[in-house]
């Protein structure tokens, strides 16, 4: 379980937080509490995502089970520095889709004290570490990883194995384009998908 960290006005202190796991482990859901929480206590919060990310809104971060909340799309993690004056809270959702400045980015708006909160797959449909996550679990002082629900067997599943058929790195996708599976259904599965390529 997480534990928030105090904040404190007065003597203020930046951090990071990752929130990491597979699709469907509610990420986006987790985010959209702490950030509301955060409002809650009356600080400043700016969401952003990447602009790709048009799935459920063009404009709103959105969970799976359709809790939403205000962000800023951005095109590249620069972009965020511009809107990043006085706030207290900045949550990136989808941050896997970003380029490889994001930790960078990141770093730099906890070393001015803000805290960071970041959402984003850890591993492609391939199981391989995904885009600026990995850095980002590095640097940062709090990592939460969550774990949805195996169809296949009912155990915790780490990897979001694609239905379709398409070779794409990046392909956005909803329920019918994924499935949240555990190591052993997962590696079964890519070894079929292998074998028929």
């Amino acid at each position: 379980m997480f534990l928030e960290p105090p904040y404190n006005r007065q003597n203020r202190r930046g951090w990071i937080e990752v929130i990491t796991g597979s699709m469907f482990s509610g990420k986006t859901e987790e985010l959209i509490r702490r950030l509301k929480r955060a409002r809650i206590a009356r600080q400043k919060v700016e969401i952003f995502k990447p602009s790709v990310d048009v799935r459920y809104d063009e404009i709103n971060v959105v969970s799976h089970d359709e809790n939403a909340i205000p962000s800023t799309p951005v095109q590249t993690a620069s972009q965020i520095l511009l809107f990043a004056h006085d706030v207290d809270v900045i949550g990136v959702d989808e941050a896997q889709f970003f380029d490889n400045q994001l930790a960078s980015v990141c770093n730099q708006l906890a070393n001015n004290g803000i805290r960071v909160i970041v959402a984003g797959l850890d591993m492609d449909y391939l199981g391989k570490p995904f885009g600026p996550i990995p850095d980002l679990m590095a640097i940062a002082e709090y990592v939460s990883k969550v774990h949805a629900i195996c169809i296949e067997c009912g155990n915790l599943a780490q990897h979001s194995h694609r239905t379709i058929s398409d070779d794409h790195l990046v392909v956005l996708g909803e329920k019918g384009s994924y499935e949240p599976l555990c190591r052993v259904c997962f590696n079964t599965k890519l070894k079929d998908h292998l074998l028929r390529q």
